[in-house]
């Protein structure tokens, strides 16, 4: 314990600092009045600093302070005077700002069909991985955009320079592609998993192209099998199914003109 007393000043009051639990305290008497009575009481002040050297000398300054306020009865009795900055606030340590980690970079389409495909490879076989997966990645490579973020102009690419069947096959191969994607954590999110390609039905009888419409098509049948056409008899002996040449064909259609249409297959007189 370190005091600044003297005997001639023992009457007035004392100065002393002292290590507790590694840290310097000063402890110092004084009269004060409590009540209508002056009695003379301790007072502690926490100087914040630990018991080394250098902080022992900075308390000693405050201590001399103290002591010549004590000498000239200029006692500052709420101690805001004798407390050391340590003591007076508390500095935090402002932690390193830690970096925004940087997203991680999103591969192309390219590349990821690219990992895709050395998956599924070993589960299909070669001729199934030959037509469908390198047939898709030729399409891939022919994308206006390899960015996940231009799902729908990828879209909007395929209707317009494939068959809607195709296009619907396309995406279907898209979508099952990143699904694996995500489900192994190489992107985040399948931007193709709401997409939908509605391919048009098949064609019905009457919308199928034909070289003849029905009529024409019923009225030869009928030719044939009542020998009116040469080819008839000509593929007879060689053929069960009958060939029409193109001169049956101009003999049909002729033959369709004067019956107008109308089913009969008997010769004019």
């Amino acid at each position: 314990m370190y005091s600044s007393q003297s005997q001639g000043e023992a009457n007035k009051g004392s100065v002393q600092f002292k290590a507790t639990k590694g840290c310097l305290q000063i402890v110092f008497s004084y009269p004060a009045q409590e009540g209508s009575e002056i009695k003379r009481k301790r007072f502690y002040i926490s100087t914040g600093y630990e018991d080394t050297p250098i902080d022992r000398q900075r308390v000693g300054d405050t201590v001399r302070t103290l002591q010549r306020d004590i000498d000239y009865g200029e006692v500052d009795l709420s101690l805001a005077k004798y407390q050391p900055y340590a003591a007076l606030s508390t500095v935090s340590s402002i932690p390193p700002i830690s970096p925004i980690p940087s997203a991680k970079p999103q591969p192309t389409l390219s590349e990821l069909w690219e990992r895709y495909t050395e998956f599924k490879q070993p589960q299909v076989s070669p001729s199934t991985f030959c037509k469908d997966y390198t047939k898709q990645q030729n399409h891939i490579r022919r994308f206006p955009s390899q960015s996940l973020d231009d799902a729908i102009a990828i879209r909007d690419y395929l209707l317009s320079n494939l068959t809607p069947d195709a296009a619907k096959r396309c995406v279907s191969q898209l979508k099952a592609c990143c699904d694996w994607a995500v489900e192994d954590g190489i992107i985040e999110a399948n931007p193709f998993s709401s997409m939908k390609i509605k391919a048009p039905k098949g064609l019905t009888e009457d919308e199928d192209v034909s070289p003849f419409s029905k009529e024409e098509r019923d009225l030869i049948i009928q030719m044939f099998e009542s020998g009116q056409l040469c080819c008839a008899e000509g593929n007879a002996t060689t053929s069960t199914t009958p060939v029409m040449c193109a001169s049956c064909f101009s003999q049909a259609h002729v033959h369709q003109k004067r019956l107008g249409c109308n089913g009969s297959t008997s010769p004019r007189a």
